[in-house]
C-alpha cells in the first residue's frame, strides 16, 4: 500500500505527513487494519522498540471542579456517583504511588480537579513530590493540575516535578462546544509554561466526542507544533450523569487507527493509551501495543482499570517487555534536546522560545480530568453482543465501574 510505505518513510526520517495522509489512515477499511497497525509497528519501533512504559495515576483531589468540561465525571454539575474527598497528605500521596511503583510503574502522575492550583496548592504538591522521591529513587513525577499561573510551573520543577501534564482534548475549533469556563488558548498556554520552566510537556487528546476526523488530525498536528514529549490518547468514558453520557462512537478498530494516525504524526514521541482502553479497544489491547509505547498501570482517577497484573501479564503475552527505571524512554535526540531545555528555563526542548516552540519532530498529552477506564473483568462478563458498539444515543452505566479503591479510601488500590 503505498499509502503506508509513505508514511512509515517519513516516521523513520520524523518528516510530518500530510494532513491528506493522515486522513486516510482514518479512513482507511478493516481489511487494511493489520497493514496500518504493522506499518505503525515500524515506527513504534525504530524509536521505542519493544518497550513498554508503566504510569500510575494518584487522585490527589477528587471532584467538584468549577469547570464545566463535557467529557468529566468530576465537572460542576456532574451526577456521576464518583469518589469526592480534597487534598491528599503527602505521606499518603506517597503511599499511594507505592503501590504502582510496586506494580513496575516508572512515572507517577500526580492529578487533582480543578480550574488550576493556588500558590499554597502548588507548595502542597511540591513537598508530596518531596516525599515520593524520598522514598522512590529514580522515579518520574509528573503534575496535572489544571492551568497554571506565572511562576508555578518554575516551582514545580524546583521542588523535582520532572514533567507536567495538560491536554488540548480536542481541535481548537470545537473546543468551545465542550468546555465553555476556560479556552483551547488556556490551554497552549499551559503546556507553553511547562515547556518554558524546563518540565517535559504532557499533552494529548480525548477521542470519541462525536468529533470529526478532520478534528482528530487539528489537534493531533497541534499537539506536534507543540513539541510536547509525550501524548496521551484517551477514549471517551461516556459518565452516565454527564452530557456525553449517550456518546458512544468508538469501536476498536477505530480506536487502532487514532492511534496509529498519532503515531504516524508524533513518531519519536511516549504515545500512550490513556482512559478507556478497556472499554473501547477491549481484546484488541495487545494489538494495540504495536503502536503505543506507553500505558497507565492499574486504576484511573474516577474510575477501575484492568487488574495490574494484567496489564503486566499482557504485555509479556503480546511480546512486549516493561520498560526498566533505568532506561531512558525517549530516542537520544529527544531525550538531549529536554535536558538541554531543562538545564536553560525559557527555552522549548528544540532551543526555541516557549511561543516558538515545535521543531516538527514531536507531540504531546494528559490532563487532570479525563483518564477514566473500565474494567476488562465487566467487558468479559458480558454476552459477545452486547459489547458491540451501543446504538447511538443508548447509554452503557453497565460498562463504567466508578473507582472505590485506592487513593483517598481504606481498600487497597489495584496497582
Amino acid at each position: 500500500m503505498d499509502l503506508l510505505n509513505t508514511l512509515v518513510d517519513k516516521g523513520l526520517r520524523r518528516e510530518l505527513p500530510t494532513r491528506e495522509e493522515a486522513l486516510a489512515v482514518l479512513a482507511t477499511s478493516d481489511d487494511e487494519l493489520l497493514d496500518v497497525v504493522a506499518a505503525a509497528g515500524k515506527v513504534r519501533r525504530q524509536w521505542f522498540g519493544r518497550r513498554v512504559k508503566l504510569n500510575y495515576l494518584v487522585n490527589l483531589k477528587s471532584g467538584l471542579c468549577p469547570e464545566d468540561c463535557s467529557y468529566c465525571s468530576q465537572r460542576l454539575g456532574s451526577k456521576a456517583e464518583i469518589l469526592k474527598y480534597t487534598w491528599l497528605k503527602p505521606e499518603e500521596a506517597s503511599q499511594a504511588a507505592a503501590a504502582g511503583v510496586a506494580g513496575g510503574a516508572k512515572r507517577v502522575c500526580l492529578v487533582a480537579s480543578g480550574r488550576g492550583p493556588t500558590d499554597r496548592d502548588v507548595e502542597r504538591v511540591g513537598k508530596t513530590i518531596e516525599a515520593i522521591k524520598e522514598q522512590n529513587e529514580g522515579i518520574e513525577v509528573c503534575a496535572c493540575l489544571g492551568l497554571l499561573s506565572d511562576g508555578q510551573a518554575e516551582r514545580l520543577k524546583d521542588s523535582g516535578a520532572d514533567a507536567y501534564n495538560h491536554n488540548l482534548n480536542t481541535s481548537e475549533a470545537t473546543y468551545g462546544q465542550i468546555t465553555k469556563t476556560h479556552t483551547y488558548a488556556d490551554r497552549v498556554d499551559t503546556v507553553q509554561k511547562a515547556h518554558a520552566a524546563g518540565l517535559s510537556a504532557c499533552s494529548g487528546l480525548i477521542a470519541g466526542m462525536g468529533e470529526s476526523d478532520e478534528d482528530l488530525v487539528d489537534v493531533v498536528y497541534s499537539l506536534r507544533e507543540l513539541d510536547s514529549d509525550s501524548v496521551p490518547v484517551n477514549f471517551l468514558i461516556p459518565f452516565e450523569g454527564t452530557p456525553l453520557a449517550k456518546e458512544w462512537n468508538l469501536t476498536p478498530q477505530r480506536c487502532l487507527r487514532i492511534l496509529a494516525m498519532v503515531r504516524f504524526v508524533c513518531p519519536d514521541v511516549e504515545v500512550r493509551i490513556a482512559g478507556g482502553r478497556e472499554v473501547h479497544l477491549r481484546s484488541m489491547q495487545p494489538l494495540a501495543l504495536n503502536i503505543a509505547n506507553s500505558i497507565f498501570l492499574g486504576d484511573y482517577l474516577t474510575s477501575e482499570g484492568q487488574a495490574g497484573q494484567a496489564d503486566l501479564d499482557m504485555i509479556a503475552d503480546a511480546g512486549f517487555e516493561v520498560e526498566g527505571a533505568g532506561t531512558t524512554t525517549l530516542p537520544a535526540h529527544r531525550a538531549d534536546a529536554m535536558a538541554a531545555a531543562a538545564a536553560t528555563p525559557g527555552r522549548g526542548p528544540c532551543g526555541s522560545s516557549a511561543a516558538e516552540a515545535g521543531c516538527g519532530s514531536a507531540c504531546g498529552g494528559c490532563s487532570g480530568h479525563e483518564h477514566e477506564a473500565v474494567p476488562a473483568q465487566a467487558a468479559a462478563a458480558e454476552p459477545a453482543a452486547a459489547q458491540a458498539q451501543a446504538p447511538a444515543g443508548e447509554v452503557r452505566s453497565d460498562l463504567v465501574a466508578v473507582r472505590r479503591r485506592g487513593a483517598g479510601t481504606d481498600l487497597a488500590p489495584n496497582a
